[in-house]
């Protein structure tokens, strides 16, 4: 199981994803306060008063943390690989919607409060997406030499 590359790529997914739980999408510092956007809430400190809002800025960490377990649970059905491509197609699928939603609520925050500065979790679970499509690439490669292997017999 660890020997496969794909294993690997399917772990850096999951390291995506919990990462980009911590870091912040959008953040502003102006005279006196300051906003931040996370996958999970939006916060603004406003003269040593903080307030948070969860909904619907929740939704990104909902997807990125559903997007981490499906690349666990993909990472667990190493003996069945066409199981692993349909989990991994799934997968990309939400992973496409946790951006989608970032990239959303970014340009909402945006609109509102004005431009600020990008966040590392913006970008992060563009690592995610490329790892699980290189993932899907070398799983679909083994069940393809696995195939020709039974042919030859």
């Amino acid at each position: 199981m660890w020997q496969r590359i794909q294993t690997l790529f399917l772990v850096l997914v999951v390291i995506s994803m919990v990462v980009s739980f911590f870091l912040p999408i959008w953040k502003i510092a102006e005279a006196g306060k300051e906003m931040q956007l996370y996958p999970l809430h939006f916060s603004t400190i406003e003269n040593g008063t903080k307030t948070t809002q969860y909904f619907p800025f929740s939704i990104t960490a909902i997807l990125l943390a559903a997007a981490a377990t499906i690349a666990i649970m993909e990472i667990r059905r190493f003996d069945n690989r066409m199981t692993q491509v349909k989990l991994g197609t799934l997968n990309s699928l939400i992973l496409a919607g946790a951006l989608g939603s970032s990239v959303y609520f970014y340009n909402q925050v945006t609109e509102q409060y004005g431009y600020g500065q990008f966040g590392l979790s913006i970008w992060i679970p563009f690592i995610g997406v490329a790892c699980n499509w290189l993932a899907i690439r070398f799983i679909r490669r083994d069940e393809k030499l696995v195939r020709d292997s039974d042919r030859i017999r």
